[in-house]
């Protein structure tokens, strides 16, 4: 029998294979119930799960907000997935998924959980596109038989929090993200994100900051990019750092993980020298210790603009 040490070291090597861990729960069905389906969530954003405790309504909140918990000290925002998402729990609200990510700690109500599934990100699909309005960043294939496998839809805890949370005053303020960056000229920033809100927000920064990007939406799609510009560089008889002057990823991501893009950069003699920075809502000592063993050069956690543009600054003046 593994012992809990040998569990948390074991997952936490996932990240040295493109492989993940992922919750799967329920949230309800239609207005009888039914087509209940499977939905889920990174492990690594839950902090711990509990029966459903009693919540406190709090005056003026937004729709599809519960109310608070007091957790053991702890004032924590509890909201109605089901209601975000927009279905109906046959059995009702029984279950509370405590999460922490992007600097903040949460709650979302489900109908119940069904277990833990270990996954490669290689079985997990973008959902841009579809209809699921933004928050389904990904489905996730949750057997190796791809012609009837079980499906679960990934949610964009991301999204759903800004919508349910929405911040004050601007995303990014031109006036506070401080001096323009300063590129060699012909070069540009490389990003990988998979969240359309996060993708926006990242692209505003730039753009405060002067620096020309080329955006991606998954590591194996930033991967591929970064290949072709090599090709084209070598071509051309120029180092692939005359065109690439920073690569800026998200951790999670369909088909390629930010750890592994960080990995397959780094040990590439091409593209060695070419900083990594690492942008992501999975915060925490645990993340920012697999940050450093893949040889990222920093990781900043999503999303406050001045952090980031901080960040990068500090990097290209290495």
């Amino acid at each position: 029998m593994k012992t809990v040490q040998q569990e948390i070291d074991e997952r936490s090597n996932l990240t040295n294979s493109n492989k993940f861990e992922l919750l799967l729960f329920r949230l309800g069905g239609d207005a009888n119930g039914e087509h209940s389906e499977l939905y889920g969530i990174n492990v690594f954003k839950i902090r711990e799960i509990v029966a459903m405790p009693e919540v406190t309504a709090v005056a003026g909140s937004q729709p599809h907000m519960l109310g608070v918990v007091n957790l053991r000290g702890q004032i924590i925002p509890v909201m109605d997935l089901p209601s975000i998402v927009g279905v109906i729990p046959k059995t009702g609200l029984n279950i509370m998924l405590v999460t922490e990510f992007a600097r903040t700690t949460q709650a979302f109500a489900v109908e119940s959980v069904d277990e833990i599934v270990r996954l490669d990100w290689g079985q997990v699909l973008s959902a841009e596109g579809s209809n699921a309005g933004g928050m389904v960043t990904s489905i996730a294939r949750l057997d190796s038989d791809t012609s009837s496998t079980r499906l679960a839809q990934v949610l964009d805890v991301e999204t759903i929090l800004r919508k349910m949370v929405p911040g004050d005053g601007k995303d990014v303020d031109p006036d506070t993200i401080g001096p323009q960056l300063v590129l060699k000229p012909g070069t540009m920033i490389l990003a990988a994100d998979d969240s359309v809100v996060a993708r926006n927000l990242i692209e505003q920064g730039l753009v405060a900051m002067g620096a020309h990007y080329v955006m991606t939406k998954t590591g194996k799609e930033a991967w591929e990019r970064l290949q072709a510009i090599a090709d084209g560089c070598k071509a051309e008889g120029i180092a692939i750092e005359d065109r690439v002057a920073l690569v800026l990823t998200d951790l999670e991501m369909p088909e390629m993980d930010g750890f592994t893009l960080t990995r397959l950069i780094k040990q590439d003699q091409r593209f060695s020298k070419i900083p990594v920075v690492i942008h992501s809502s999975l915060t925490g000592k645990t993340n920012e210790d697999h940050v450093r063993g893949v040889g990222a050069d920093a990781y900043v956690a999503k999303f406050v603009a001045e952090d980031l543009a901080s960040t990068i600054r500090k990097v290209l003046n290495r």
